[in-house]
C-alpha cells in the first residue's frame, strides 16, 4: 500500500514539475535525399568541363558540365521518350538526369565501371578513370 501511495505521489509531483511524458506528437525529421553518385558526379564534372555548366567542346559537339554529345542525347530521348535538345544539357539538372540514367541503366555496382562507360570505350577509359579516381580519393 505504501508503494502505491508513493508511486501516486511521484506521478502527481512529476506532473507538477513538468516531468511527465511529452504529449504524443509525432515528429518527422526531414532527411536529405540519398545521393549515391554525388561524389562521382562532381568528379566527372571536374574532368569533363572543370565543373562548367556552360562548357562546349567544338570538336565533339559536347555540351554542358558532363559534356553530353549529340549521340548520347539522341539515345537518351529514344530510351526515355523525352525530347531534349543538346542545348538543354547546359542545364545542370538535365545533364545530371541524363548522366544518372546511364549510371543506373547497366546496374553497375562500382564507380569505375560507371565512369568508364560514360567516357566510352578503349584504352582512354583507363586514363579517364585514373583522373576520376584521383579526384574521388582527394575528396575523402
Amino acid at each position: 500500500m505504501k508503494r502505491i501511495i508513493l508511486l501516486l505521489c511521484i506521478a502527481i509531483f512529476s506532473t507538477q514539475l513538468g516531468l511527465s511524458p511529452p504529449d504524443k506528437t509525432l515528429i518527422i525529421l526531414d532527411r536529405p535525399p540519398l545521393e549515391p553518385f554525388k561524389a562521382l558526379l562532381e568528379a566527372v564534372g571536374m574532368v569533363e568541363s572543370g565543373n562548367d555548366p556552360g562548357a562546349y567542346n567544338h570538336g565533339e559537339m559536347a555540351t554542358g558540365i558532363y559534356q553530353i554529345r549529340p549521340i548520347r542525347i539522341l539515345d537518351y530521348n529514344q530510351r526515355t521518350g523525352k525530347n531534349y535538345k543538346l542545348s538543354d544539357c547546359y542545364d545542370i539538372q538535365i545533364s545530371k538526369e541524363v548522366f544518372l540514367f546511364y549510371a543506373h541503366k547497366k546496374h553497375f555496382t562500382d564507380l569505375e565501371n560507371i565512369a568508364k562507360d560514360w567516357n566510352g570505350s578503349g584504352e582512354q577509359t583507363v586514363v579517364y578513370w585514373e583522373k576520376i579516381k584521383s579526384i574521388l580519393d582527394k575528396a575523402q
